[in-house]
């Protein structure tokens, strides 16, 4: 069998449709962020990044940045192996604390990315309780898409961010567990659940609710709890999950909960269980990250004023952009091969980094390029966006939104 052949014509196929993924070689240089250097056919060129979902430039921080070069020093780079084997180090504990501080929950656990907190709690309670149904937003992330196929449990989806079709469901279902999955800020479209609805609809039911609040943490709320914290629904919501490695500028993911919640999870978690821990300079730094912005609101307003300015400017050359209340904001396209087109020019003749965001990530015929402004984005860098996208517009005949 020629299975060299059978990747081939697979691959082949996936470029003929415009959906192959390329990736840039790009280099962060501490302290320039959002400008990267570009390595390309043994060149090098500066280039201004606008897709990151580092979206306030945490990963930059001297405060976040020197927690981690002291930990290091102190500590050595990695953590020896799981927690069981290895033992959880002082740097876990202190990050597992903060985290459920910021969420006003009794405990957090900390894994190694948001997909496998994802996957890994939902498989576990999936599984692990009995008879359960775990009724999921239409438009979940892959984490959680993959964390309920893993647990077997009964699934059920619901329209998107739709809690009538929630409630009809869950009537349905009738008196089994019933565990109920959705995201705060969905990451494509941008669109915010109508998180309040949702909770009451889980309460009349007894449902155990789990919200995704990748994109949301560290963005939104006083302290940077998320839209639960905005809205001051935390404390209804049984788990909150969360990332590390996008608004804290780190890497890793979390869920919190109550104590026994998250020591279940703990407990029969193989995604916690057997997986090498997370350094503990990579612990301290989020640490730092999270501390910082439980205090700071300036990268939150400075990043929601660039949104707006980016969002007014676009609407004043008619650039197509999905509505929304968040910080994203997707650029309509609409043609798999257009979309990589004009982000391979962006990125070629402008030196601007936007990459094309194609099936199966979103739906075929709304690929789109995913524009998320931070507050280290300059008005030059927006006017350079703006008339780059302008021309773009012009020269690749697409439409232009209707005023």
């Amino acid at each position: 069998m020629d299975f060299d052949a059978i990747f081939t014509a697979q691959l082949d196929a996936l470029k003929s449709d415009g959906n192959y993924r390329i990736f840039a070689e790009l280099e962060r240089k501490c302290g320039a962020f959002p400008t990267v250097t570009r390595h390309a056919e043994g060149s090098q060129d500066q280039v201004t990044v606008w897709c990151s979902n580092d979206y306030l430039g945490m990963g930059q921080h001297p405060d976040v940045v020197q927690a981690m070069v002291d930990t290091v020093q102190a500590c050595g780079t990695g953590a020896g192996g799981t927690r069981n084997i290895s033992g959880t180090a002082r740097h876990h504990k202190e990050l597992e604390a903060e985290l459920a501080d910021l969420h006003r929950k009794q405990a957090a656990l900390l894994f190694t990315s948001g997909y496998v907190s994802n996957w890994a709690a939902l498989s576990t309670l999936g599984s692990r309780i009995p008879n359960a149904v775990i009724l999921s937003d239409e438009k979940n992330h892959a984490s959680m898409i993959e964390g309920i196929r893993h647990s077997r449990a009964d699934k059920v989806l619901w329209k998107h961010n739709d809690w009538r079709d929630l409630d009809r469901k869950l009537k349905a279902v009738g008196d089994r567990p019933k565990i109920v999955a959705f995201e705060s800020v969905y990451s494509m479209d941008g669109d915010i659940a109508p998180i309040r609805e949702i909770v009451e609809v889980c309460e009349a039911h007894g449902a155990l609710s789990y919200i995704d609040e990748v994109h949301a943490v560290g963005m939104y709320g006083p302290r940077g709890g998320g839209v639960t914290e905005e809205l001051g629904l935390a404390d209804r919501i049984n788990l909150i999950e969360g990332t590390l490695g996008k608004a804290f500028g780190v890497v890793g993911g979390y869920v919190t909960g109550s104590s026994a919640l998250v020591d279940f999870l703990r407990s029969f978690s193989s995604g916690f269980i057997f997986t090498t821990a997370l350094p503990p300079a990579v612990a301290a730094a989020a640490t730092a990250s999270i501390r910082h912005l439980k205090v700071s609101d300036a990268e939150r307003r400075a990043q929601k004023q660039k949104v707006a300015e980016v969002r007014r400017r676009l609407d004043a050359i008619g650039i197509p952009h999905m509505p929304n209340d968040s910080h994203i904001i997707p650029v309509m396209i609409g043609d798999p091969v257009k979309c990589r087109m004009i982000s391979d020019i962006l990125l070629a003749d402008w030196g601007i980094y936007v990459q094309p965001i194609n099936y199966p990530t979103v739906a075929k015929g709304t690929e789109r390029l995913r524009i998320t402004p931070g507050p280290l984005h300059t008005s030059s860098d927006i006017d350079r966006l703006v008339s780059a996208l302008s021309a773009l517009w012009r020269q690749c005949a697409l439409a232009h939104a209707v005023a």
